[in-house]
């Protein structure tokens, strides 16, 4: 379980990973393992639409429990697949990088982060410092 101190520290370290790394201005959605919604915020200057993308890169990751990475291959491999499961999660899911389980200590799925504002590796890159800093692993 994903307590919500720990999605705060989640939001908070992964908006600082992206300050450090000069990244354009993020948002950052963290879902427990139902696909709900437990902390988001949108950091000034990024657009208003990006909450749709950072719930829908952690839904995609938390409802097929695979990261963005692993959905963007397979969409380029299967693409009928990943067109079929979006329509079935009602066009929810964002199949790119930036999309991150989060993992327990007994390696048990717990929920996802899913990042946007900059490139899908560099929001990848800041949602992982966020699942790390809360003391979760990352599957990026």
């Amino acid at each position: 379980m994903i307590t919500l101190d720990q999605a705060k520290t989640m939001v908070e370290v992964a908006r600082e990973k992206g300050r450090a790394l000069g990244l354009k201005p993020l948002s950052v959605a963290v879902l427990d393992a139902g696909g709900h919604l437990l902390a988001y915020e949108r950091e000034d200057g990024a657009s208003p639409g990006r909450f749709e993308i950072a719930r829908g890169k952690a839904y995609g990751a938390v409802m097929l429990g695979m990261p963005g990475s692993a959905q963007m291959r397979r969409a380029e491999d299967q693409a009928y697949f990943m067109a079929a499961v979006n329509g079935a999660y009602g066009g929810k899911v964002i199949p790119v990088p930036g999309g991150v389980l989060i993992k327990d200590a007994q390696g048990v799925v717990v929920g996802a982060v899913g990042v946007t504002g900059d490139t899908s590796d560099n929001d990848a890159a800041a949602a992982v410092a966020g699942v790390e800093a809360a003391g979760f692993t990352a599957l990026a």
